[in-house]
């Protein structure tokens, strides 16, 4: 009886460990030094942050119900002191965004006077909705896509030519760049094969994004004494505390800051070391994961 016992003990087990080696999660959440967490874990360590930066692959649905979470989170903690910034929209819009939020344009304006990302239906408007549901002020942080392209392909000297309104919906065009950060290192090789001087109009029109949104995320109308700010951006833009939090923090060195990265790997039970450091909770995700666009 007792060997039968162990036996079936050890049945069962087998049973169970193969249960689970079947198993695919959809994501695993990591802290930055690769050790396997939570997403309650994250959404405590919100709780006295003055800015969020969540950085998502556009094209990645894990992202976006995350961010939808943890927007709901912070809500219920914050309030109406939550403030939300997305990348997506860009700052001439600013007014068209707000008067969405406050009821003064339809759904169908809206849609038919912002430029909207073609998956905006279904990674940014459940977010969005939830913003105007609750009056949550919204920012459209970042710079005109076509005024980034122009310093690429033209350098900083093309946008002396801009007038007073349209300078002041972006960075000022003096901004500095600190071109020994990794992130700024990694879009010189790549922009390398084009020579040293495209080389480098590609890092500075990225720079450029990041020191606008950087810049709106800091000073915008909705911007009060208490305000969280929870920012959505491409992971490229705050990976490895670079990017908008070095603007940010030439701005106000002591901000209290939390970032979030996404990854994908093939296999998401260990972190791969590439992305240790990457932010202070990444989020990983296998590279097998439907794309929203």
């Amino acid at each position: 009886m007792k060997q039968l016992t162990i036996y079936l003990v050890a049945l069962t087990l087998c049973q169970v460990t193969t249960l689970f080696s079947q198993d695919k999660p959809a994501y695993v959440i990591y802290t930055s030094n690769g050790k396997k967490t939570s997403f309650e874990k994250l959404a405590e360590a919100s709780e006295d942050k003055e800015l969020i930066l969540f950085g998502e692959f556009h094209d990645n649905p894990i992202s976006h119900w995350l961010q939808l979470e943890l927007t709901k989170e912070m809500y219920e903690e914050v309030g109406p002191k939550l403030q939300l910034g997305f990348e997506m929209f860009e700052q001439d819009q600013q007014e068209l965004l707000s008067q969405y939020m406050q009821g003064s344009l339809t759904a169908k304006q809206f849609k038919d006077t912002m430029r909207l990302w073609p998956n905006y239906e279904t990674d940014y408007a459940p977010i969005v909705d939830f913003a105007k549901k609750n009056k949550l002020f919204c920012v459209a942080s970042n710079v005109q896509r076509k005024y980034a392209s122009l310093l690429f392909k033209k350098g900083r000297k093309a946008l002396d030519t801009l007038n007073l309104t349209i300078k002041s919906q972006m960075a000022p065009i003096d901004f500095t760049v600190d071109t020994t950060l990794s992130q700024y290192r990694e879009v010189f090789t790549m922009g390398g094969h084009m020579g040293v001087n495209m080389g480098m109009n590609m890092v500075e029109s990225q720079a450029f994004k990041d020191a606008t949104m950087a810049q709106f995320i800091m000073a915008n109308p909705g911007r009060k004494e208490g305000t969280v700010h929870l920012h959505f951006n491409g992971a490229f833009h705050s990976d490895f505390y670079q990017g908008i939090l070095w603007y940010v923090q030439q701005k106000q060195t002591d901000i209290r800051v939390l970032t979030i990265s996404t990854v994908t790997q093939d296999d998401v039970r260990k972190l791969d070391k590439e992305h240790i450091g990457r932010a202070d909770f990444i989020i990983c995700v296998p590279e097998s994961m439907t794309r929203t666009h």
